[in-house]
C-alpha cells in the first residue's frame, strides 16, 4: 500500500511538473512577444531617444543642404554668366544710361571715356597700392615689386574688359556688366595680399564704356533702319510719280488720238450722206464721250502730280501668315492702290493679302500717322517701327478711321482665299493618309 502511495506521489509530481514547464513555456512565449512593451517607461525613453536622434539628423542634413543648395547657386550664376545660350528673359531688359540723339555724339562721348582711362593709368591712379615692402632689404626693389604687380592686374583687368566690351550685344549686354564686375572682384581679391586694388573709378569707366559701346551700336543701328526706311519711302513716291508721269502721257496720247479721230470724223461727215450720215454722227458721240474721259484722267494725274500728299491708306490682313486680329496699316500715292497690296503680298508672305479698307486722303502720310499713334500700345514688332502691323480688333479700327473719315466703307469678313483652300486640301489629304494607312494595317497578317 505504501508503494502505491508513493508511486501516486510520484505520478502526482510529475504531472504537477509537466504542467509547470507547459506555463512556463507560454509565460515565455508571452514575454518574448511582449518584452518590449512591459516596461512602459523604458519603452518611452527608448523612442524618444530615437526621436531625438532622427530630429537631429533631419536638422543637420537641413544645414548640410542649405549650405551645399548656396554653393550649388552660386556655381550655376557663376556658369550662366560665361554660358553664351542664356535666355534673355532671365536677365530683363537693357535701361539706356544715355540719351544722344545721334550716333556720332555717342562715338565722341566714347572717345572721351577712353581718354579719361588713359589719364587714371597715365596718374597712376587707376591701380592703387597702400603696402611697402623690400626685396632683399631694398625698399626700391619692393617699390619695381609692387609696379610690376600693378601693371599685371591692371593687363589683366584691360585684356578681360576689352573682350566683354568686343563681344557685347542687344542680348547680352546685361550679362558683359556682370562679367566686368566679376573679373574686377576676382582680380581685386588676388591683389590682397600685396594691398593693390583697382580703383572703382577706372572700373566705373570700364562699365561706361561697356554701355557707351552698346548704345552707340544699337544707334547705329536704328539709322540704318531709319534711312531703310526712307529710301523705302522714296521708291515708294518714286513708283508713284513714274505711275502718275506715265499715266499723264498715255491720257495726252489718249487724247490726241481721239482729237485725231474726231477731226477725221468731221471731214468724212461733210462729203457723207443718208445713212453713212448717221453712222458718223453715232461715232462722233461715242469719240467725244471717250474724248471727255481721256481729259478726265488726264486733269486726275495732272492733280496728283501736283499733290505729292494725296493717296490711300490701306488696312489689311493676312491670316494665313499672321493670325486673327493681326492688321498692316499703310499708305501708298499709286493710282492703282491695289498694285501695292499685291506688291506686299508677292513674295514676302506665303498668302495674299485681304483688304479691308481703302481710305482717300489729300494728306495721306498725315492720316497713316496719326493711325499708327493712336495704335502705338498694340504694335507687334515693338523694336522696328518700318512694321506696321498692329494686333487689335478690326472694330477698334474701323472707330478710329471714321473719326477722321465718317464715310470709309470697312470690309469686315477676310476672305482669305487662298489660306482656306490650303486648310481644305491639307484636311482631305491627313483623310487620304489615314485611309491608306488604316488600310496598310487591315491587310498585315496576324498569327495566332
Amino acid at each position: 500500500m505504501e508503494y502505491i502511495l508513493i508511486f501516486l506521489l510520484i505520478l502526482a509530481i510529475i504531472f504537477l511538473s509537466i504542467k509547470l514547464w507547459k506555463k512556463s513555456k507560454e509565460y515565455n512565449s508571452i514575454y518574448l512577444k511582449y518584452k518590449d512593451v512591459i516596461d512602459i517607461e523604458e519603452y518611452k525613453n527608448k523612442i524618444k531617444q530615437e526621436n531625438e536622434l532622427i530630429e537631429k539628423q533631419i536638422t543637420e542634413l537641413r544645414s548640410d543642404y542649405s549650405t551645399k543648395r548656396i554653393h550649388f547657386e552660386a556655381l550655376i550664376n557663376e556658369i550662366a554668366l560665361y554660358e553664351e545660350k542664356q535666355e534673355i528673359l532671365s536677365y530683363g531688359m537693357y535701361t539706356p544710361h544715355f540719351d544722344f540723339d545721334t550716333s556720332d555724339k555717342y562715338k565722341i562721348a566714347l572717345l572721351d571715356v577712353r581718354e579719361k582711362e588713359k589719364e587714371l593709368i597715365k596718374n597712376d591712379k587707376a591701380v592703387l597700392s597702400s603696402m611697402t615692402m623690400t626685396v632683399e632689404g631694398s625698399e626700391t626693389d619692393g617699390k619695381r615689386q609692387i609696379k610690376n604687380y600693378k601693371k599685371l592686374m591692371l593687363r589683366a583687368f584691360n585684356g578681360e574688359c576689352e573682350g566683354f566690351i568686343a563681344d557685347v550685344r542687344w542680348n547680352n549686354i546685361l550679362k558683359m556688366e556682370e562679367r566686368i564686375l566679376k573679373a574686377f572682384e576676382v582680380i581685386n581679391k588676388v591683389g590682397e595680399l600685396f594691398m593693390i586694388s583697382i580703383t572703382e573709378n577706372y572700373f566705373n569707366l570700364k562699365q561706361e564704356e561697356l554701355r557707351l559701346t552698346f548704345e552707340y551700336q544699337d544707334k547705329l543701328h536704328k539709322e540704318k533702319e531709319e534711312q531703310k526706311r526712307i529710301q523705302e519711302q522714296i521708291r515708294e513716291e518714286d513708283r508713284a510719280q513714274k505711275e502718275i508721269e506715265k499715266a499723264l502721257k498715255d491720257s495726252e496720247d489718249e487724247e490726241k488720238r481721239k482729237n485725231n479721230a474726231l477731226e477725221q470724223a468731221r471731214k468724212e461727215m461733210e462729203k457723207a450722206t443718208g445713212e453713212q450720215l448717221t453712222k458718223l454722227k453715232e461715232k462722233m458721240i461715242q469719240l467725244q464721250t471717250e474724248l471727255e474721259e481721256a481729259r478726265e484722267l488726264k486733269q486726275r494725274a495732272l492733280s496728283m502730280a501736283m499733290q505729292t500728299k494725296v493717296g490711300k491708306v490701306y488696312v489689311i490682313s493676312n491670316i494665313g501668315s499672321f493670325g486673327e486680329n493681326v492688321f498692316k496699316i499703310g499708305m501708298t500715292r499709286r493710282l492703282d492702290p491695289m498694285d501695292r497690296v499685291r506688291e506686299l503680298g508677292n513674295a514676302s508672305v506665303p498668302f495674299e493679302f485681304d483688304v479691308h479698307a481703302m481710305i482717300h486722303s489729300e494728306n495721306a502720310p498725315e492720316l497713316e500717322k496719326l493711325l499708327h499713334k493712336e495704335f502705338d500700345s498694340h504694335k507687334v514688332n515693338l523694336v522696328n517701327d518700318r512694321r506696321e502691323f498692329f494686333n487689335v480688333s478690326l472694330d477698334d479700327i474701323e472707330r478710329t478711321v471714321k473719326k477722321y473719315d465718317p464715310k470709309t466703307e470697312f470690309t469686315k469678313i477676310a476672305e482669305a482665299r487662298e489660306f482656306r483652300e490650303s486648310m481644305v486640301m491639307r484636311e482631305k489629304r491627313n483623310v487620304v493618309k489615314k485611309s491608306e494607312s488604316n488600310s496598310l494595317f487591315d491587310k498585315v497578317p496576324v498569327s495566332i
